[in-house]
């Protein structure tokens, strides 16, 4: 069953790609922000509108085909960031300072073509398609879906996303049991010293100085704190302080993110983070204040889907990567998998001159689109044979 369910979506999929490469520039040319994708999601739903769709998560929205009972949930994400687009294609953005710069269009067209691909068959479980909002910001869009209540209530056992990444080679897919991507955290410290002329430091406090005193020593904790099997990352992202040249500030302040894997890990940096910098800037006469803000967990792939896929994957011509990719990124789709067994495979697009991620020239091809689909699609049939079993 799971053989011909795979063949079929895989010819309904070859079958509808150029109304899903139409589809995709259609998204890719009107971007919306993180909380304003409204009109993406009508467009979608138009053009799915054979599905009886119910709103989630503000801006988002879902929909079930193939039987009642178990079902197994597909994610794509609505937003774009606030990137200037410099790909020059004839399709490139047309809102200044809007781009779909993280291949969420490429995502969102493939779920389409999945979904339309299976629009006649004779599904084992339930499909349930999330057009999902917020996933670039925090609070992300994935922790509202699951709160909504949606997994619950539909009975998803098993959700699976797909994630073009030009870190895995192009034409591969890399799936990987256990952690994949880290969990994220956000931080700012702000540093009140005592203000005072450029001249005269010993009759003020130095809020500045203080601050680089403190950004030293959070740069080796990773090292000194964490097994270096344990991926870590801490960095700054922005200083800011000072109103001029020979003008001690009254101020500084500093934000930044930290990135772990292991829960125990991400606390303990916490607890070291407010204690250096509570300690530094005291040993200086200053007073610093810490404010963390926690986002999801860690990015956790299922094993026994992941030992489903897999197959699955290679019997369509696919090829998965041997070594799987981990990274210090980050997805709010990690939240799904509090809730249901969970999958996110990576879609290989390649680095080409550098271009990465959020920049403004990342431009997938056609070849990413299917084979995104084509995850989806496996995904899909992997966990629907789990669920029956």
């Amino acid at each position: 069953m799971t053989a011909d369910l795979l063949t079929a979506l895989t010819a309904g999929i070859d079958a509808v790609l150029p109304e899903a490469a139409a589809l995709r520039r259609a998204i890719h040319v009107d971007p919306q922000l993180s909380g304003e994708e409204g009109p993406t999601r009508d467009l979608l739903m138009e053009s799915m509108g054979w599905l009886g769709w119910s709103p989630i998560a503000e801006t988002g929205a879902w929909a079930r085909l193939g039987p009642e009972g178990p079902a197994v949930g597909l994610r794509a994400e609505l937003d774009a960031l606030p990137v200037q687009e410099a790909t020059g294609v004839e399709w490139e953005s047309r809102r200044d300072g809007v781009a779909h710069a993280c291949g969420h269009d490429v995502h969102m067209a493939a779920l389409w073509a999945v979904v339309t691909a299976a629009r006649e068959l004779e599904l084992p479980v339930g499909m349930i398609p999330i057009l999902q909002p917020r996933e670039e910001i925090t609070p992300p869009g994935a922790g509202d879906v699951v709160r909504s209540g949606l997994i619950d209530e539909q009975e998803v056992e098993a959700m699976i996303g797909v994630h073009v990444q030009p870190q895995v080679d192009r034409g591969i897919v890399s799936t990987g049991a256990g952690a994949v991507n880290a969990a994220y955290d956000s931080f700012e410290i702000v540093v009140r010293g005592r203000p005072g002329h450029g001249a005269y430091p010993h009759v003020a406090i130095d809020p500045i100085t203080t601050l680089a005193a403190i950004i030293g020593e959070l740069s080796s904790l990773p090292q000194r704190l964490v097994s270096p099997t344990h991926p870590t990352v801490i960095s700054i992202g922005q200083i800011s302080g000072g109103t001029a040249h020979n003008v001690i500030a009254s101020d500084a302040s500093c934000r930044g993110s930290i990135r772990t894997y292991s829960e125990p890990d991400r606390n303990r940096l916490h607890e070291s983070i407010t204690r250096i910098a509570e300690a530094i800037a005291d040993s200086r006469g200053a007073q610093a204040a810490v404010r963390f803000v926690r986002g999801g967990p860690a990015l956790v792939n299922d094993p026994g889907l992941v030992r489903r896929l897999d197959p699955l994957l290679q019997g369509m011509g696919v090829t998965v990567a041997e070594t799987p990719f981990r990274s210090c990124g980050s997805d709010d789709f990690a939240e799904y998998g509090r809730a249901a067994a969970s999958v996110m495979c990576f879609v290989g697009t390649g680095r080409v001159d550098g271009i990465g991620l959020h920049h403004g020239a990342f431009l997938p091809g056609r070849d990413s689109l299917r084979l995104s689909a084509q995850a989806f699609a496996a995904g899909y049939a992997a966990a629907a044979s789990l669920i029956a079993g």
